[in-house]
């Protein structure tokens, strides 16, 4: 029988402020969402092996970024999935998931956890990314979700992490890729390297670049700012990037990023959250990528969210860029067509579910 020491011992942790710490852990590791494990992809005859304890550094490693949070976690693990279900050398693959700190979105090693439990295998590192960076930056949106400052993490890749990565794709949370990567790495890389640039992506010159900023900053004089720029400036969507983090880090583009948002806080020249920023840094420089590589628009625009269709040509790349999310309209019972491309890369196991999973659990 326990002696009378131990309750007093245990009566003062239960009124102290550590228990209402943990406390309050429990109810977010009861509500966290619950993904099934992940099949387990293996390295096809032609790729080369590295340690399983290899660094981020290792020069063989593709190196793959996106961003973790609550609401987009689902997407982000269909994501991840979509990639290591196509790619010939997935124990080539490093990711870096960059997540808010603080926990306003979860504890970060929850979200590790969550992704490790998904996916046991997987080479990854997990990034804390201050609020403070970019709180007194970020202008009002045409949708809230724009203002996540989780949405100027890309910026930020260069400092985040480790100075041996040298080059990064950069993917949102919404996309389902159905090619090897691999392609779209050494793609980007020859790209690069011929035209010394910071940023490859699929461009889009035939959309009206003149809307993505108001009528006051083209009035003010807004077209010398891309004057004497290699090409004509584009759109390009940063949701599919490939970034050169040594001219990036040499450059200093993420000063040049805030110093335009801070030009947005002082007169309002766009409505669009992080897009512009990098489109009046980086268009007319950006080195093309075929357009395979970023399918985007799929979540309808930013207001409605309406259904849309795969545009024609061959898809590498889908991405649910605008209002509407997949996960959103499937677990409404209202999804569009093309959700249902998402829907195979999907492992969360909603509360109804029987079925087993990989879930994460507190130990003590």
């Amino acid at each position: 029988m326990p002696s009378s020491s131990f309750f007093f011992l245990l009566l003062l942790f239960y009124a102290s402020p550590v228990a209402s710490f943990f406390s309050g852990l429990l109810p977010a590791a009861a509500d966290a969402p619950r993904f099934a494990e992940s099949p387990h992809f293996r390295n096809g005859d032609d790729c080369s092996s590295s340690a399983a304890d290899a660094s981020a550094c290792d020069p063989s490693f593709i190196h793959i970024a996106m961003t973790l949070d609550s609401h987009y976690l689902r997407g982000s693990v269909a994501a991840v999935h979509s990639i290591l279900k196509h790619t010939s050398c997935p124990d080539s693959l490093f990711f870096h998931f960059v997540a808010v700190a603080g926990g306003r979105d979860g504890p970060l090693d929850l979200l590790a956890s969550t992704v490790r439990s998904v996916f046991p295998s997987l080479r990854f590192d997990v990034y804390p990314f201050r609020e403070e960076l970019v709180s007194g930056l970020i202008s009002s949106s045409v949708r809230q979700a724009l203002e996540n400052p989780l949405n100027y993490a890309r910026a930020y890749l260069a400092d985040l992490l480790e100075p041996c990565v040298y080059r990064v794709i950069y993917l949102d949370s919404d996309v389902v890729v159905v090619d090897d990567v691999r392609r779209l790495w050494d793609d980007a890389a020859a790209r690069l390297a011929s035209a010394a640039a910071v940023v490859a992506a699929p461009e889009y010159c035939h959309a009206n670049f003149t809307r993505y900023f108001t009528p006051t900053f083209w009035a003010d004089g807004g077209a010398r700012v891309f004057a004497g720029r290699r090409r004509r400036p584009c759109y390009f969507n940063t949701g599919v990037m490939v970034m050169d983090l040594r001219r990036w880090r040499a450059g200093g583009y993420r000063r040049r990023v805030e110093r335009w948002m801070g030009v947005q806080r002082e007169r309002r020249i766009y409505e669009l959250g992080s897009l512009p920023p990098f489109l009046l840094v980086f268009a007319g420089e950006v080195e093309g990528l075929d357009h395979r590589w970023n399918q985007h628009g799929l979540g309808g625009d930013n207001l409605t969210g309406e259904c849309r269709r795969l545009h024609p040509g061959p898809v590498s790349l889908m991405h649910w860029s605008g209002k509407g999310k997949p996960w959103d309209r499937l677990d409404a019972g209202n999804p569009c067509p093309v959700d249902n491309l998402w829907e195979p890369y999907d492992l969360y196991i909603r509360p109804s579910s029987g079925a087993d999973a990989s879930i994460l659990s507190w130990s003590w």
